[in-house]
Order: structure tokens, then sequence, then C-alpha cells
């Protein structure tokens, strides 16, 4: 089966809404026994190809974040780079790959975060977007200093806000050990830590430059 077949089957099983659609199921499969299961299923196309269907697309998929991070950066290098700035490193995997920014010229330094902020519980993403933001912030060097958003509403939101960052740093005890150390009581959340660097770290929106129409 082909990945076009694939899908199609999987949008077919989804209907308009997948929530609304797994409800009228888990509603109407109460009371049935192994033989009216079977016919359930059979009306209803759960078969072997709908479940082949969605690991195949699952397999696909399995690093598509990775494959949206690095050509994210890379598309948008032309629009990006002034002139006479030249690339001097650029990190387009997973993981650590042995470089401190995602993207360095003889210019500046930037990370590039790819996010489809939904503006509901966004605490994750959260969590990574103030780590760029204070790994670009504390770093020393002369060059200019940019975190690239697909919007920046919600970004500029959260930085402004007022989550604890003992809550914001809780999986990164290293870097929360040290804004306590250098900082103290001066910076107990998030808009704390960002009134003391948003002058050093420009925050901006990618989406200007890509036309990528996601979601802002």
């Amino acid at each position: 089966m082909g990945i076009n077949q694939a899908i199609k089957l999987i949008k077919g099983f989804k209907n308009k809404s997948l929530a609304k659609t797994l409800a009228v199921f888990e509603k109407n499969i109460v009371g049935l026994d192994s033989s009216s299961s079977n016919t359930f299923c059979k009306k209803n196309k759960i078969n072997k190809d709908l479940l082949n269907s969605a690991l195949i697309i699952k397999q696909a998929s399995s690093q598509i974040d990775v494959i949206i991070h690095a050509s994210g950066i890379l598309y948008s290098l032309p629009y990006i780079l002034e002139e006479n700035e030249v690339i001097e490193s650029v990190s387009l995997g997973a993981g650590n790959t042995g470089k401190k920014f995602d993207l360095e010229t003889n210019i500046r330094i930037a990370e590039f975060k790819f996010i489809d902020w939904q503006g509901g519980s966004e605490s994750i993403r959260e969590n990574g977007i103030f780590k760029d933001f204070y790994e670009l912030a504390e770093y020393e060097t002369d060059k200019k200093k940019v975190l690239y958003v697909v919007g920046t509403t919600y970004p500029l939101k959260f930085f402004n806000g007022g989550r604890a960052i003992i809550s914001i740093l809780s999986k990164q005890p290293k870097i929360l050990k040290a804004i306590s150390e250098k900082y103290g009581d001066k910076v107990k959340v998030a808009r704390d830590y960002y009134e003391l660097h948003k002058e050093k770290v420009s925050i901006i929106d990618v989406e200007q430059h890509l036309d990528r129409g996601v979601k802002k």
C-alpha cells in the first residue's frame, strides 16, 4: 500500500472529527458480541488495511519534526542573511550535535522554533523556548542574538507572563541553579528574566519570510 492510499483511508476513518467519530464508536460498541462486533467493524471499514495505513503514516512521519526544523532553517537563510553575512555553522539534526546554536554567522547567533502555537496549555513548548532564550541571552558575544519563531503572539505572552521559573526549569536543574545563583530573588517568573534580557535577544517572526501558512 502506498502512502497516498494510506492517507486516504485514515482521512475516511477520522471523518470531520476523530474525537466525535470515536465517541460514537464508544457508544455504539457497547453490548455487542463477537459476531455483531465483527459486523460493526466491517460496516465502519475497520480492518487490517486501516491499521496498516496508520502504521505506514507513523513510520513516514517518525522524524517529521527534525525535517521541519532542518528545512525551515535552510529555507529561511536566503531571507534572513544580510549582505556580507557568512554562515559559520548550522545545527540541523536532533539532539546534541556539538553546535552551540542552530545558526551562527559572522554577525549573529540564532535559535529557531517552528511551533504551531495553539494558545492552550503549552508548558512543554514554553520550557523549550525559554531554554533557547536563556542560552542566547547568557552567551558572551558581540554578535546579534535572534530567536526565530512562527508567530510572536504566544511566545511574547509567555515571556511577559507570570509562570514560575521553578516550573519552567523543572527538567533543567543546572539552568535553574545558574539563574538562582546569578539573579537570586530578582528572577522568580518568566517576565522577570525576559525584562532583564529582552534588549539582548530579538524575537523575530520567521513567518514573514517563509509565508508557510501556519496558524499563529
